[in-house]
């Protein structure tokens, strides 16, 4: 661990807040920080990073700690979960390139990794999501990622920046994402052409609208993905006044809340961050109280992931058989989490959402076992 002191900030937040700050219930008073004695990572659930990297956004505005924005409002609420850890490493620091500052969080996010934990970061700009899939590739393990973004970042650019870093971790070679899915985008800002490529690909996308319509839909998504990033400007500016480029249009504060409860709950995700917050254009702290909340049910989804059965605990499954035209399957619900998998053709289970039973149930093949089966084939 001290190998990493050196690219993380000497100063941490708590080291601000006078001893007494917080109550004992609060989280504050229950977050495990590095620069306190006797910080260990090996007990840790979930391990907090900041980086306030902006150069992939705009090389003109400055590295800003805004995570420390965020865990103002974080600290502050109440500790629910005293059966999961929360470890803070606190910001990293800004490196003299942002290749090194890249590299600075890179490394950080490998200990992480490699010590089991998963990982939570506090961007800068969306294009450090890179960094979490880096992490993987170094490790060359296989990925399904997943982001949420009101925007898809496709742009062929000569640089890897904001716009354009999902070329790079999507068509970059050697390639180690196995499946990608889109959340949230708006069609308006989407180009025609990116979605037909994302299709032949057999990646998957989901509107805003159909999330909104039907955000349990996205749930499954989430359960099957190693690594999540969530750019804020896939919620609505009234509910994140922080967005100053975002849209009046996107996920309300409690659906995004919704959204990373799934993520908590996913059995295989370990790295999430929460990227496109800066505190200079926040008003009245509104965006940094919401992501702080985000984080909350995030911790809370987690929660739930420790409590779920394994698949192979025949009682804690109800089974569900379907014979139907050319559909013949068995979907599965949790007894704990009333959670769904259905079946494939060659016996794997796949998560899947009540709705998917249902519409099997009417004789109909569910649209996410058709995309499952392409890409098996």
């Amino acid at each position: 661990m001290n190998d990493i002191q050196i690219f993380l900030e000497e100063q941490h937040f708590i080291d601000t807040k006078p001893k007494g700050t917080y109550e004992p219930m609060q989280l504050g008073a229950n977050i495990a920080c590095l620069s306190q004695s006797g910080f260990d990572i090996d007990v840790a659930d979930i391990v907090l990073v900041g980086c306030g990297d902006w150069s992939g956004v705009d090389k003109s505005l400055p590295y800003c700690n805004s995570a420390d924005a965020v865990r103002e409002q974080l600290y502050k609420m109440f500790y629910w979960h005293s059966d999961i850890n929360i470890a803070d490493m606190g910001n990293v620091c800004q490196g003299a390139t942002p290749a090194d500052t890249r590299h600075a969080l890179l490394t950080v996010l490998q200990e992480i990794h490699q010590a089991g934990k998963i990982a939570l970061v506090l961007g800068g700009g969306h294009d450090l999501m890179l960094q979490q899939y880096e992490t993987f590739k170094k490790a060359e393990q296989m990925v399904v990622a997943s982001v949420a973004d009101m925007l898809i970042d496709l742009d062929e650019t000569e640089v890897v920046n904001a716009s354009g870093f999902l070329m790079e971790m999507l068509t970059g070679s050697p390639n180690f994402v196995s499946h990608y899915s889109h959340i949230g985008f708006q069609s308006y800002y989407a180009h025609p052409q990116m979605l037909e490529t994302l299709d032949k690909l057999r990646f998957d996308f989901y509107r805003l609208g159909k999330v909104r319509e039907q955000i349990a839909e996205v749930e499954p998504v989430l359960r099957i993905s190693n690594i999540f990033g969530l750019d804020m400007s896939v919620v609505r500016y009234c509910d994140a006044p922080a967005n100053i480029n975002g849209s009046p249009n996107g996920l309300n504060g409690e659906e995004v809340c919704v959204l990373t409860h799934f993520a908590g709950m996913s059995d295989q995700l370990t790295s999430f961050g929460i990227y496109g917050y800066n505190e200079a254009d926040d008003t009245h702290n509104m965006t940094a109280r919401l992501i702080a909340q985000m984080i909350w049910y995030f911790v809370d989804g987690y929660r739930v992931r420790k409590s779920e059965a394994k698949l192979t605990e025949a009682d804690e499954f109800i089974n569900f058989n379907i014979v139907s035209g050319e559909l013949e399957t068995t979907f599965m619900k949790s007894k704990r989490t009333n959670r769904w998998w259905m079946q494939l053709p060659d016996g794997a289970f796949v998560p899947c959402s009540h709705n998917d039973y249902l519409i099997a149930s009417a004789g109909d093949i569910p649209e996410r076992w058709l995309r499952e089966q392409e890409r098996l084939s």
